[in-house]
């Protein structure tokens, strides 16, 4: 039996077989994704209204590929207080938004109480908004700087209003890799550990992959299958989100982007391969919004959302910053052939 009548069958693939995938004709490829995707999602495109907030830039590690640190290239640094943040929560809830992303970068001086107070005062002035924030990363800094272990931390996320954990910090789970681009960050072990951890709590999470640095096919295969070997024991993870590094003004000094016929690539062999995670995100923010709708036809049903700000990426030099128009949205995914379909965080429509 071929490769494509296997995965026609809906049978799994396994490592070799996924890597092969990469060797196929494009078209075929980005059919095969499609099909898949069509018998999960028909023609439907999620998408949510959220904002992005990044509270602050000062970071105590030492990423290769992060431009948004101010601790290397960029001198600005800022921490916002409580008050700027509900500000923004509170404009963003007039405006209809279901949904708050709360992502930093790993503050020494700005302290614990600091991050669960913001969850706090969030969650009690607006129960109906969706609080997703503290990426692994940040739980295993947490940990670290209090000496607390990751069920503590976990359990006082949940106790402060934190509804879902965003899948950052995970970049490519190959020791190697990490090693050269984020060494002294937690590691893929840990970063499973948190999620699984998560999980058992009821909750529900994403998983990323930074790709187009350094990595190798090979490794992002590899980090396919972790997070397929974790989502068959827990089912926790909502999403997966392949997002595209960013080659601007950071430390790994990669010349050229990756192509797009690469990244179109890896989306549908992640929609392939990842059969047991519902949701497959083409990040706009990453991807560009153009590429993202093309991502469409590679197996992502979900563009994620409106963002209205993004300080992350865009200090890498993504057009994220400051996001795009609910109306541009809707009206870019019609255009494209797909049904545009509000969401809320956990997938349900609205």
């Amino acid at each position: 039996m071929s490769l494509r009548d296997k995965i026609t069958r809906g049978e799994r693939i396994d490592f070799d077989e996924a890597l092969l995938l990469y060797e196929m004709d494009f078209f075929e490829l980005g059919d095969l994704a499609d099909s898949i995707r069509k018998k999960k999602h028909g023609k439907k495109s999620y998408y949510n209204i959220n904002r992005h907030i990044n509270p602050t830039n000062v970071c105590a590690d030492v990423c290769k590929f992060c431009a948004y640190s101010a601790t290397r290239k960029n001198p600005n640094q800022y921490t916002m207080t409580h008050n700027q943040i509900m500000e923004i929560v509170k404009d963003i809830d007039s405006r209809g938004a279901t949904e708050v992303h709360i992502v930093s970068a790993h503050n020494p001086n700005t302290g614990m109480d600091w991050y669960l107070e913001i969850f706090k005062k969030i969650k009690t002035a607006y129960p109906h908004l969706h609080v997703k924030a503290l990426t692994a990363a940040e739980v295993d800094f947490l940990s670290r700087q209090y000496g607390k272990s990751y069920d503590e931390i976990l359990d006082l996320m949940v106790e402060n209003g934190v509804d879902s954990m965003p899948g950052g910090g995970a970049e490519i789970f190959d020791e190697k890799v990490r090693d050269f681009i984020c060494k002294g960050k937690v590691t893929s072990d840990q970063w499973f550990e948190i999620h699984r951890k998560w999980h058992e709590r009821g909750k529900k999470s994403n998983v990323t992959m930074l790709f187009g640095h350094i990595e190798s096919r090979a490794h992002r295969i590899d980090h396919m299958m972790r997070i397929r070997e974790l989502q068959d024991k827990t089912g926790g993870f909502n999403c997966f989100i392949p997002l595209v590094y960013q080659t601007e003004n950071n430390y790994l000094n990669i010349k050229e982007p990756i192509t797009a016929n690469e990244i179109l690539k890896t989306m549908a062999i992640s929609r392939i391969v990842l059969d047991n995670v519902a949701n497959l995100k083409a990040y706009w923010v990453t991807s560009t919004v153009n590429l993202a709708l093309v991502a469409q036809e590679f197996g992502a049903n979900d563009l994620d959302g409106t963002i209205e700000k993004e300080s992350i990426n865009s200090a890498a030099g993504a057009k994220s910053a400051n996001g795009v128009k609910l109306e541009d949205f809707r009206a870019l995914i019609k255009n494209s052939g797909f049904i545009p379909v509000e969401r809320d965080s956990l997938y349900n429509e609205i």
